[in-house]
């Protein structure tokens, strides 16, 4: 079977190589890639020597051999590529966040319903983590009977040193249940089998970074669907002295079981990420999920080429997006850095 090409544009972020790499294990060809930013190209050129650096984005865009653009451009830029590119005729895969104002979504919406391409965001927390992938398995499949709420904890370590302006910059990044709590959203769904819902509540604030007047370093946000609820929180507060950037945390609460998911740390535990431990009717279960199935890649370019949508529903997608623009744009705000702190 001939390979799937792709190629990307907008490299702003690390997260493009994660991009690259799933979509090259899935099989799929690296055809090209294009940024503004010269700096930023020489550094993709060491990644991927064989790779060749287009001219233009429009030479990528106009090509009709590449099905695919991925993109980690700066999070404000991605929707308008992803506009371009299926008007293009081009399927796209967004770093997430995939949008950072509702109406580049509703506008993504509009053009993904004319032109029939595909808009995914890889939401990472899910698509790139086994024990996630697991623990989906198991609470879908009726594991832990029907599903009332779930909890996502995804805090970060914010590296303030080593970040670029736009990081800093509110409009760029969309704000912090935007940037970081879809995620959570896409989460909270997938697990509840939810197809609907709303925000019920969301509070941001800026707690001790009054250096960055407009970082946002905490959120949290209250989710409700048809059968289930779902509580978030996000926060760049994890401390120098964990091993790993955040000790991300799932938990699924069923009506016969319970589970949890200890992403990337078991703090004072087992060693290593992608730890699963669940509780149902016959006693408790641990898991060591390294090593598991990660079938998005794959499933994507699948459909790419079936045109259907097994990685993900696209009204899905749109929807854990969603949720975490609205939240965003309702948030409460709390507290108030305080110099010195």
């Amino acid at each position: 079977m001939t390979p799937i090409r792709f190629a990307a544009i907008g490299l702003n972020h690390g997260h493009i190589h994660d991009l690259v790499g799933l979509l090259q294990r899935a099989g799929a060809e690296l055809a090209g890639y294009y940024a503004a930013e010269p700096a930023l190209c020489a550094e993709f050129a060491r990644q991927y020597p064989a790779a060749p650096l287009a001219a233009s984005e429009a030479a990528l865009l106009e090509d009709e051999r590449i099905a695919l653009i991925v993109s980690a451009a700066i999070p404000a830029e991605r929707a308008a590529l992803g506009l371009r590119a299926m008007r293009h005729g081009k399927d796209v895969l967004s770093d997430k966040p995939g949008f950072t104002t509702l109406e580049q979504l509703a506008q993504a919406r509009q053009a993904q319903a004319e032109t029939g391409r595909l808009y995914s965001v890889c939401f990472s927390e899910r698509f790139q983590s086994p024990a996630t992938v697991r623990a989906a398995e198991l609470a879908r499949g009726g594991a832990l009977g029907q599903i009332v709420q779930t909890i996502g904890l995804g805090p970060h370590r914010a590296n303030l040193a080593s970040r670029p302006e736009w990081f800093f910059q509110r409009a760029a990044y969309g704000g912090i249940l935007v940037d970081i709590g879809a995620h959570q959203a896409d989460q909270f769904l997938h697990f509840t089998g939810s197809a609907t819902a709303e925000v019920v509540s969301a509070q941001v604030g800026n707690l001790a970074h009054p250096e960055h007047p407009e970082l946002e370093d905490f959120g949290d946000m209250l989710l409700r669907g048809p059968a289930a609820t779902g509580y978030a929180r996000v926060d760049w507060f994890t401390p120098n002295g964990l091993e790993t950037w955040g000790d991300g945390r799932l938990f699924v609460l069923g009506t016969h079981g319970y589970l949890e998911v200890r992403k990337n740390v078991d703090v004072g535990g087992q060693p290593g990420g992608e730890h699963l431990l669940w509780v149902d009717g016959a006693g408790p279960h641990v898991e060591d999920c390294r090593g598991g199935d990660l079938p998005y890649g794959r499933q994507l370019l699948a459909d790419i080429r079936d045109r259907t949508e097994t990685a993900m529903p696209q009204a899905h997608c749109f929807l854990a997006c969603e949720l975490a623009l609205r939240a965003q744009a309702g948030a409460a705000r709390v507290g108030a850095a305080q110099s010195g702190r």
